[in-house]
């Protein structure tokens, strides 16, 4: 049984990450404490979230899409992340958040959202488990509005070089080869698309604002936010009436300045999309949206 814990309001991304840059500093220093890989039984709540206005019609505008009275989907993830995010700098979870690396997205959209809702949120870690390059986990992000859930987020993560156990013995992996289908859009992202996406969510996680900030962390430059993305995605393709689900797996990073190729492939009651890059063919991300 989880332990709820209500907080106050929704934490700076900045202050989460300030704390996650001072756990790692810690870790670091002789003598450090290495936690049990086990997860804590909690749950972080935020009883009365609101959106603010001016924020959901910057990032509208930032995605391209139609400036409408509704919550994009990917918008709601970016609210409640910092809630989420709270979690993984608590002091007893046992993997380090800077260098985790995301790798997929499930939604359940339930209904439209009014921007004028009044939201509670609860997020929490689950399943813990065994990854070949380490040690993957579930975020959940849970919204409500009084008492109807109408969003649920599972965000996976990935803590390289963490095990579980023993290290495994290294198994060759085979992947199908990617052939690019046909190009339904090109976006050409400029060197500041990180930093433009964290001035709307807030989101100044280094990797994603400049080739300096980037090297820092052990990327060669700066890549694009895995939600900049999805947002991207789904502004072209969500539907507006009724609830729906989608989904995005992460393949390869996009490092910035960059030209994405997309694909939107369409069915009665489902939407398949994938991004590659342009020059090099390699993939970036694949999905599908499907209506409830």
């Amino acid at each position: 049984m989880r332990k709820t814990i209500d907080l106050e309001r929704v934490p700076t991304l900045g202050s989460l990450y300030a704390k996650a840059l001072g756990d790692r500093v810690k870790e670091l220093l002789p003598g450090a404490k290495t936690s049990l890989l086990v997860l804590p039984e909690v749950s972080h709540r935020v009883a009365a979230l609101r959106p603010d206005r001016d924020q959901l019609v910057a990032y509208q505008r930032l995605m391209g899409d139609t400036v409408r009275e509704e919550l994009p989907s990917v918008f709601v993830h970016g609210l409640v992340f910092p809630v989420a995010m709270s979690v993984l700098v608590r002091d007893d979870f046992p993997l380090p958040l800077l260098g985790m690396v995301h790798l997929a997205n499930s939604v359940e959209h339930f209904r439209p959202i009014s921007p004028s809702s009044e939201l509670e949120v609860i997020a929490y870690a689950t399943d813990l488990r065994e990854h070949r390059s380490g040690t993957q986990l579930d975020m959940v992000a849970e919204v409500r509005q009084a008492d109807e859930l109408i969003w649920r987020g599972v965000s996976t993560y990935l803590a390289r070089g963490v095990w579980l156990g023993s290290k495994p013995e290294r198994v060759a992996v085979s992947h199908d080869e990617f052939v690019p289908p046909r190009r339904s859009a090109s976006w050409s992202l400029a060197a500041d698309t990180g930093r433009a996406y964290a001035a709307v969510m807030g989101d100044y996680n280094p990797i994603h604002l400049s080739a300096l900030s980037a090297k820092a962390l052990g990327m060669k430059r700066a890549i694009a936010h895995g939600m900049y993305l999805a947002g991207r995605t789904l502004a072209s393709s969500a539907p507006h009436e009724g609830g729906y689900t989608w989904s995005i797996d992460f393949a390869t990073p996009v490092f910035l300045p960059s030209r994405v190729d997309v694909s939107f492939i369409e069915s009665v009651d489902s939407t398949r999309f994938c991004g590659w890059n342009a020059k090099s063919g390699k993939p970036h991300f694949s999905g599908t949206i499907q209506r409830l």
